[in-house]
């Protein structure tokens, strides 16, 4: 028994083929769009790759991207192929190609899901890239001389004053690293020397973080060295006070960033992929109605269009059957006249072996 079965009309078929043809042309932009938000992603990404770590980040950018122009070639085939549904003749010619354009478009649907999808199970992949990157950023912050790592400082202080953030998880990360660099401290001062011999691995460590973590809109200027000293600062606490310094880790800022991106992208890939859905729908009943049209050979009459033949059930075991067939007739046997006939077959003696040629005379 078919699968919602529908009952179409010469005018219905024209009509349904026309929408179609209109609606393919709007999937062909939606085809863009999807490129478009892949493209915008990866350049994102892009931006804020120095304070990630190398993985798969890169992965939903590039399925989106490359979803995006197969939805523009398909869509536009699609197009015209709908545009001359709505002629039975011109309709014979695509007949061979309609069902396995819809196997494609339907495999290519189920990707546009897995793009979006992907949008929203890529934060854990995010944060671990991000976690691992600003570390090492952070860590290099002092080696303005170094080549490869000069332009460290820069990036963490822009990342800083633009997502108003300090430190990787926080404004403690920098208590933990050397972030001056050697050059630009006085080994003849007995501080620095102390500082330095305080420490096990010889690093000059202070409870201090670079400018950039100052909050330029807090009334009192900025205290960025000896946060956690009360005497160094008139009316000060460092418990109850609350700090005039970014108090949010880039870590998190850059994360609710990213996810606010994708969550956006999730949602218009979901969308386009129940659009794309709905079409891919309405080209299978317009190619059930025209086959039929053609097995009933009346161009005029009435066509019934089907979304299956069969049942589900029968559906999917008429196409299990047909996989495991081809299973089958792939196997070949890897010993030698297993199980070949010809091979190894005795010759039977049927009589004399010597037999004598007869002579032809010559031609006088």
């Amino acid at each position: 028994m078919a699968v919602l079965k529908v009952k179409f009309t010469k005018t219905k078929r024209d009509k349904l083929a026309q929408i179609l043809w209109i609606l393919n042309w709007v999937s062909v932009v939606s085809g863009i769009i999807l490129f478009s938000l892949g493209l915008f992603l990866k350049i994102e990404i892009k931006k804020r790759n120095e304070v990630m770590a190398k993985g798969d980040i890169n992965s939903v950018p590039n399925m989106l991207i490359s979803v995006g122009v197969i939805a523009c070639i398909i869509n536009f085939l699609g197009g015209k192929i709908c545009y001359d549904c709505s002629d039975a003749n011109k309709f014979s010619r695509w007949k061979l190609v309609m069902l396995p354009y819809i196997v494609c478009t339907f495999c290519f649907t189920f990707c546009i899901l897995v793009g979006a999808l992907m949008c929203y199970t890529m934060r854990n992949e995010l944060e671990e890239s991000l976690y691992l990157g600003l570390r090492d950023a952070i860590k290099f912050y002092k080696d303005t001389d170094i080549p490869g790592r000069c332009f460290l400082k820069k990036t963490v202080d822009m990342l800083q004053i633009g997502f108003q953030c300090c430190g990787n998880n926080g404004f403690r990360d920098w208590f933990e690293i050397q972030w001056v660099s050697a050059r630009y401290l006085n080994m003849a001062s007995k501080e620095v020397l102390d500082r330095l011999k305080s420490n096990v691995d010889g690093k000059f460590l202070v409870d201090g973080v670079p400018f950039s973590c100052c909050n330029p809109s807090s009334p009192r200027p900025c205290i960025q060295y000896q946060l956690t000293n009360n005497s160094a600062h008139y009316n000060y606490d460092f418990l109850t006070e609350e700090l005039n310094i970014w108090v949010k880790g880039c870590r998190e800022a850059l994360l609710d960033y990213y996810t606010a991106i994708m969550r956006s992208i999730g949602i218009t890939a979901l969308l386009i992929w129940l659009f794309e859905l709905s079409v891919l729908t309405g080209v299978r009943y317009l190619q059930t109605a025209m086959k039929n049209v053609l097995l009933l050979g009346d161009l005029e009459g009435e066509s019934d269009g089907w979304l299956l033949e069969n049942s589900f059930v029968e559906t999917a075991k008429y196409n299990i059957n047909i996989i495991k067939n081809l299973g089958k007739a792939n196997q070949i046997s890897t010993v030698s006249g297993m199980n070949d006939p010809n091979i190894d077959v005795q010759n039977t003696n049927c009589g004399k072996t010597n037999v004598p040629t007869k002579s032809i005379p010559a031609a006088s």
